[in-house]
């Protein structure tokens, strides 16, 4: 398929319509961002395959559900992620799903030390050890946290995009993703702190 049909718009009154060559369209236009978005979710290739899959036949039979509020790529980021907390739940339950109203009072205790990493040199920053450190770290988090921070910070959604996403509140997603990154944060000031500790004199 060249550029021109791989950037063309998905029509959603041909998708309705029936039109296989439309459908077949969004399938190879979408397809890789469903399965990255199933693969950081999962951290399994098996799985993405499976949530790529499930996520193309539920809107296959659910087309005439849809009626076009949100673009055709928010509303399979919604599929799939959907399918994807479901899996990953049966996997690994979370008390806190996203379906569940936001409990403003419900907060994360700051961490206990920020390390400034303006000591480390930069390719250790940048290493693969470090990016295979932040890889588990994300995938420890919370489904509830994990799924705001892949969908704004990995896949590049705005705040509106994951809001309507998830079909929680703008205020809620923002909140999600600030737990998220505190985290994120403090499970690296732990993997470096051991680093600079470890240093000649501590630098």
């Amino acid at each position: 398929m060249d550029k021109s049909e791989q950037t063309k718009s998905i029509s959603l009154e041909a998708l309705q319509a029936g039109d296989k060559a439309e459908f077949a369209l969004m399938v190879d236009k979408y397809s890789a961002m469903i399965y990255r978005l199933g693969l950081k979710m999962l951290n399994n290739p098996q799985d993405a395959e499976d949530i790529l899959q499930e996520t193309f036949i539920k809107a296959f039979h659910n087309i005439d559900r849809f009626d076009g509020r949100a673009s055709v790529s928010t509303w399979l980021y919604r599929i799939a992620t959907n399918e994807a907390l479901m899996l990953l739940r049966k996997k690994r339950p979370d008390p806190i799903s996203v379906e569940t109203p936001w409990q403003e009072n419900d907060q994360e205790q700051e961490p206990l030390q920020i390390i400034d990493w303006c000591c480390l040199p930069e390719s250790e920053l940048m290493s693969n050890e470090v990016w295979e450190y932040l890889d588990k770290a994300v995938d420890m988090l919370p489904n509830s946290l994990k799924v705001v921070f892949i969908l704004r910070d990995i896949e590049g959604l705005s705040t509106r995009e994951t809001a309507k996403v998830l079909d929680i509140s703008e205020a809620a997603t923002k909140t999600r993703l600030s737990r998220a990154r505190l985290r994120l944060r403090e499970e690296l000031t732990k993997y470096f702190s051991e680093r600079i500790e470890g240093q000649p004199d501590g630098t």
